[in-house]
């Protein structure tokens, strides 16, 4: 028992000296692929039909989060992982940085005067997404560094690669 709680806090010094930032940027430039295409794509629709802000919000954060877990299940998945243990790893790996970088994007979007008053030919509507979600990069790369250092987040998914 004393050998395996030592080989379990051996191990965990060994992912924490492996997380580096060049580490949590990737992989919240993956967080960040998946929440994008699930973020434009619920702005987009929600705007195009003129719904107000609450339910485009719903739609963008549950698009995002859909993209986001698809991306690293199908990664997961081509490495030969069954659905299920598939599944475990997503919710593993992306949720806190799904759910800190929509937090972050849709807030600046809330919060900056006319931007959910924007029409998809204003070009508000589109600086304030880019901008909200490079804001939501730079504020979630820190979590990423600090849950891939204890073994969390993306480093759960790094075993399947």
């Amino acid at each position: 028992m004393e050998h395996e709680a030592h080989t379990a806090h051996a191990h965990h010094h060994e992912v924490a000296a492996t997380s580096t930032w060049a580490m949590a940027v990737r992989a919240t430039l993956h967080c960040l692929t998946g929440c994008a295409i699930g973020e434009v794509l619920g702005m987009v629709i929600g705007t195009a039909l003129g719904w107000s802000t609450v339910p485009t919000l719903i739609l963008a954060i549950t698009l995002a989060f859909f993209f986001g877990y698809a991306l690293t299940l199908w990664g997961v998945l081509k490495a030969g992982v069954g659905l299920r243990a598939a599944l475990k790893v997503a919710l593993a790996a992306d949720t806190l940085s799904i759910a800190v970088m929509e937090l972050v994007d849709n807030g600046v979007i809330v919060l900056w005067p006319g931007a959910m008053d924007a029409e998809l030919t204003d070009p508000l509507f589109w600086w304030v997404l880019a901008i909200a979600l490079a804001v939501a990069f730079v504020l979630t790369t820190p979590v990423n560094k600090w849950m891939i250092g204890r073994g969390k987040g993306h480093a759960v998914v790094h075993q399947y690669h």
